[in-house]
């Protein structure tokens, strides 16, 4: 499943994202993954997430970010949740469609049975038809 947080930039997307890993993490069976554009927010977070600065690791495709991700999967298979803030950055997607990565992102959550909660700085009118039905909150 994928729930996403949409906004423009500043709208307050970061701090929805980081309420709902802290309020998720009470209640997860397996362990929460959050993945940012840096470490921040390392101490708004709940002890018990794993924070990954995305940027440490030279990432320069979605295709690249996909396979991260999947590196990530591998290594723990324990994994519940994942949350992506600033997603559009984080897999080199800022003003391009978003579709394909999409549709790619919920076969991995289909196929591993894990949840991924995007933060995208889209207004959800701009919104692929297939992420529009995955909108949580609206900003």
């Amino acid at each position: 499943m994928i729930q996403i947080i949409a906004g423009e930039k500043g709208k307050g997307k970061t701090k929805h994202l980081i309420e709902k890993a802290n309020a998720d993490i009470k209640q997860a069976k397996g362990n929460i993954v959050y993945l940012d554009k840096s470490d921040k927010h390392m101490y708004e977070l709940n002890n018990k997430i794993r924070l990954i600065n995305v940027v440490d690791y030279g990432i320069e495709s979605s295709d690249g970010f996909l396979g991260f991700i999947s590196g990530i999967i591998s290594q723990d298979h324990d994994l519940d949740t994942m949350f992506l803030d600033s997603f559009l950055k984080l897999a080199h997607l800022e003003g391009k469609d978003i579709t394909d990565t999409i549709d790619k992102l919920e076969k991995i959550s289909e196929t591993f049975h894990i949840v991924f909660v995007l933060s995208v700085s889209m207004d959800e009118k701009f919104l692929p038809d297939n992420a529009k039905s995955k909108v949580l909150i609206s900003l």
